[in-house]
């Protein structure tokens, strides 16, 4: 009886210490959706970061429902990974979030959307107020500064829609572009379409189209090819779709992100808090237009 108390003693013993090290080596991130090529993008460039410096990465999708982001926080914490990479569903109610895993002492990092409130190591994003005032300024210089122009804004409450319509307002204040419409799509192809069918039908003098991510522009693409109309779209993103639609002659550009750099910093930065290393609070990576 002793030598089998002994032997299951050993065995928990090294359960635990396997669990240990396990969490020890384990980094997460939560992804607001891998519905969008976007974010599958910047989730496999932190897979490929984390792979390359050893660690294991959880990978966990939001599905876009902050119930769902923040039950998936609470189950990461519970299971101690040693820091989180979010991607928030929403920048308000991702606080909820945050400051759990702040009470939980787990270092959390935000990519691409910022958190309204909580303790963060660090932001890396682009800057989408920069990136909004580029494809302002795209406009104005293929159409002229009176263009009459749609915008379809992105997912009301995150901070990629607010800072992207902030930077092409600053464009449209600059110039004399005529804002016909700007109305949500929820960064959604579908959405896309069927809202730029919509306001199609209401501003058929439409000359261009801001459409804040490259999802979004496809869909508005259809909507125009589809009534037969000539306008200019910009998109957001720089994804493998928009470029090549850019290539093709389909849009007119897109404010070109790294999505896989965004990720692979994420994890650099992560690993970098987690030995004791000095981390800027905002990580800024660059952007440029893709024109043809």
């Amino acid at each position: 009886m002793k030598k089998l108390i002994t032997l299951v003693s050993t065995l928990l013993v090294l359960a635990s210490f396997s669990m240990m090290t396990k969490a020890a080596d384990t980094l997460a991130i939560v992804v607001s959706t891998l519905n969008n090529p976007f974010f599958v993008t910047m989730k496999d460039g932190a897979e490929a970061k984390a792979k390359e410096l050893g660690y294991k990465l959880i990978v966990l999708d939001s599905q876009n429902d902050p119930s769902k982001e923040l039950s998936n926080i609470e189950d990461l914490t519970v299971r101690g990974v040693k820091a989180i990479l979010l991607n928030p569903a929403d920048s308000d109610a991702a606080a909820n979030a945050i400051r759990m895993v702040n009470r939980a002492k787990i270092p959390v990092l935000t990519l691409d959307r910022g958190a309204s409130r909580g303790e963060v190591v660090t932001h890396i994003a682009s800057d989408n107020v920069a990136g909004g005032e580029m494809a302002g300024q795209f406009i104005v210089d293929k159409v002229g500064a009176d263009a009459k122009v749609i915008q379809l804004e992105g997912l009301a409450g995150t901070s990629a829609a607010r800072e992207r319509g902030e930077g092409f307002m600053k464009a449209v204040k600059a110039s004399n572009i005529q804002l016909l419409a700007s109305q949500p799509a929820d960064f959604d192809r579908t959405k896309g379409l069927n809202v730029m069918e919509n306001l199609l039908a209401g501003n058929p003098e439409v000359q261009a189209v801001f459409a804040q991510n490259d999802e979004m522009a496809l869909g508005a693409l259809r909507a125009v090819q589809a009534a037969g109309k000539d306008v200019l779209i910009v998109g957001f993103d720089g994804t493998d779709d928009g470029v090549a639609a850019v290539n093709r002659g389909l849009l007119g550009a897109t404010v070109a992100q790294q999505p896989d750099l965004i990720g692979s910093l994420g994890v650099e930065m992560a690993v970098k808090a987690l030995n004791g290393e000095q981390v800027e609070k905002t990580v800024a990576v660059p952007l440029k237009i893709i024109s043809k």
